[in-house]
């Protein structure tokens, strides 16, 4: 291994080698811990330090890195007290997690370090949506995400790379190849020769870099961070190196042929590095020692202050009130100046709107930006805001979903428009696993708005007609948010804008054009969480939301005789539980109106609520009407038959009846 000094001075030497000695004595720690089964897991970095230390050292403090979980030498180079690691690694209130998630699962804005979580492909998007953060500020900082060799297969590695791409982003993506994805080398995971090739698929310059070699490592970022400091671009580095421990300690490495491991033991980058040290007279044996025994003096104290920290009590208040962050809601009242619009323009309104009042919000997505939207909700933007803030996407809702996360954090709101509710498939894993976890694991707000034109009615078909709500109701840390009226749309749309939560908004596209309404001119807000009682009556609650309210009301226009409280939710996370529970204990009798299919809807759980809190009052079983339970299809008797519009009015004189 040979080391180029460049112009390094013996100082800067020497105190790469304490950055790079450091981690390596921690985890000589941490598998002694292991073994004596005080810290039930481990995935450890030996062997890799060069990686995380050089590239660490070479950035400054003030930029972004988004490590993996073998990057102890991003956390120690940037200075996190021991104490807190080893709190958040034995799972104590002193970590940063407190103690909801283990190991690197977590972030911490105070050292400007962005954890994983472990479906690993969504970290290289947030890397995106922040590097376009600072772009937008014109403050010349990079940032840089580790990958590994094994997550560059994952969809979100490649929809990552080309959206930092078209829009130029100056993104260091660092891809950590270590030979294997647990067991499986790297011959079965892909057949290029190097994945620095698969850069030039992209249009992104990339490198090849020895991943043991803590100078080449430092000189090349360095180098690198000044071209995209005047020229913001990505940049693609491939880091050969490889992995003198299993994926986890429990694995082991007897997959790992013994003569290859022999090879790789050589390149050990502490021993070579201190090797040259020592050679150039930078470094004595003597001063070695004593660095070590600093060292390790340093753990055994943070060690000591963490395991004398007492174990978390668990508390059912705290853990509920951190799955959101705290918004305190501002009502704004609208002037007297109103417009019968549609529905589609009053989206449109609070939009516009919503971008004049956040200087700071960006909305995305396919189409958007001159054409207007699929449905033109957003045409004439352009115009009014520019395309830094409206931005067409590829098509890639997983990185783009990603990268509204990166704004967030990076100081932005983001809106993203799915063109159609169905897409959001190919963008659920960030949206469940990211978005709605990140407050409850370490703290952090997801200010991001997915845009959800969904519903039946259009004869659109099994891919453009889903109203799919239900897949996230389901997800704690979510807020779900389906107005039926152009005034509640308006109005919910800028208090979701508002709310540093993640926010699912669902948009009927049916409602679309065929609904007016006089809507305020002026900026206005409705709080989330509130149900509006549309309609009065003694005999029967009927609750909905979307376009069977609408359904609803026609129901009951033909027949004038049927009394009946009509609930419009409008949120259905957080859900209105005490309008929906005040009405049923007076009528006695319930309906719940979905236009999704009836297994598994937020009907089911509506129901199961009204029995557990209002048995007494029932006279009647709780009565759910809802869509087949099939895919939604495309000719027109066939989606008739589908949705609920025709069972409605008989299920709800038979509940009346009864």
């Amino acid at each position: 291994m040979i080391f180029y000094k460049q112009n390094l001075t013996d100082d800067k030497l020497l105190d790469l080698y304490k950055k790079i000695l450091k981690p390596r004595l921690i985890e000589e720690k941490m598998l002694i811990l292991i073994r004596q089964g005080k810290v039930s897991k481990w995935f450890s970095g030996i062997g890799q330090e060069a990686i995380s230390v050089g590239v660490t050292a070479a950035l400054d403090d003030f930029e972004y890195i988004l490590p993996m979980h073998r990057n102890l030498g991003v956390f120690t180079t940037r200075k996190i007290p021991l104490h807190r690691l080893f709190s958040q690694w034995q799972g104590k209130a002193g970590g940063f997690t407190k103690g909801r998630d283990r190991s690197f699962h977590f972030g911490t804005q105070k050292y400007n370090i962005i954890g994983m979580i472990s479906h690993l492909g969504p970290q290289l998007g947030i890397a995106d949506g922040i590097a376009l953060a600072d772009k937008l500020k014109k403050n010349k900082k990079i940032t840089a995400v580790f990958t590994g060799e094994g997550a560059t297969s994952e969809g979100d590695f490649h929809e990552a790379l080309n959206i930092a791409a078209v829009w130029q982003l100056p993104v260091m993506f660092i891809i950590e190849n270590n030979g294997y994805g647990l067991s499986t080398p790297t011959n079965e995971q892909y057949y290029c020769e190097n994945l620095a090739d698969k850069g030039i698929g992209y249009g992104i310059e990339s490198y090849i870099i020895d991943g043991n070699n803590i100078l080449e490592v430092y000189n090349k970022i360095t180098l690198l961070k000044q071209q995209m400091m005047e020229n913001p671009h990505p940049v693609l580095l491939e880091f050969k190196t490889f992995r003198l421990r299993g994926h986890e300690e429990a694995s082991g490495t007897k997959y790992v042929p013994e003569e290859l491991m022999k090879q790789w033991i050589t390149r050990d980058p502490v021993d070579n590095y201190k090797t040259f040290l020592v050679k150039e007279g930078i470094l004595s044996e003597e001063y070695d020692a004593e660095l070590r025994e600093q060292i390790k003096l340093e753990i055994d104290q943070n060690l000591n202050l963490a395991n004398t920290e007492a174990e978390i009590v668990p508390s059912y208040s705290e853990e509920l009130d951190d799955v959101y962050k705290p918004f305190q809601y501002e009502e704004i009242n609208p002037g007297s100046s109103t417009e019968n619009i549609r529905f589609i323009d009053a989206v449109s309104a609070g939009l516009k709107q919503s971008m004049e009042r956040h200087d700071n919000l960006i909305i995305m997505g396919q189409d958007i930006a001159e054409y207007g939207g699929a449905f033109k909700i957003t045409e004439g933007f352009v115009d009014l805001f520019g395309k830094d803030r409206v931005r067409n996407t590829p098509i890639c809702e997983s990185a783009v979903v990603s990268a509204g996360m990166g704004l967030s954090i990076n100081g932005y709101k983001a809106i993203i428009e799915m063109q159609f509710a169905d897409f959001v498939s190919t963008g659920f894993n960030p949206i469940v696993n990211l978005l709605a976890k990140s407050h409850y694991r370490w703290g952090e707000k997801a200010d991001v708005v997915v845009r959800m034109p969904c519903g039946g009615g259009t004869q659109a078909g099994p891919f453009h007609s889903q109203t799919n709500e239900a897949w996230f109701t389901k997800t704690p840390g979510l807020k779900v948010v389906y107005p039926a009226f152009p005034y509640d749309a308006k109005g919910l749309l800028n208090t979701s804008i508002n709310d540093p939560n993640p926010v699912l908004f669902f948009e009927h596209k049916q409602l679309y054009r065929s609904v007016y309404q006089d809507v305020p001119a002026d900026y206005y807000t409705i709080p989330l969480g509130k149900a509006a009682l549309i309609k009065e009556g003694k005999a029967v609650t009927i609750i909905a939301f979307g376009a069977p309210v609408h359904w609803a009301i026609e129901t009951l226009v033909n027949n004038p005789e049927i009394s009946a409280d009509l609930i419009d939710l409008r949120t259905l996370q957080p859900l209105d539980t005490e309008a929906i529970f005040e009405s049923v204990r007076k009528t006695g009798k319930a309906i719940i109106y979905q236009e999704d299919t009836l297994f598994g809807g937020i009907a089911s759980d509506i129901a199961a609520l009204i029995m557990e809190e209002c048995f007494e009052y029932l006279d009647a079983p709780v009565k759910r009407v809802a869509s087949l339970d099939s895919p939604i299809p495309f000719t027109k008797a066939l989606e008739d038959q589908f949705l609920p519009k025709g069972r409605f009015e008989k299920a709800l004189l038979e509940l009346i009846e009864y």
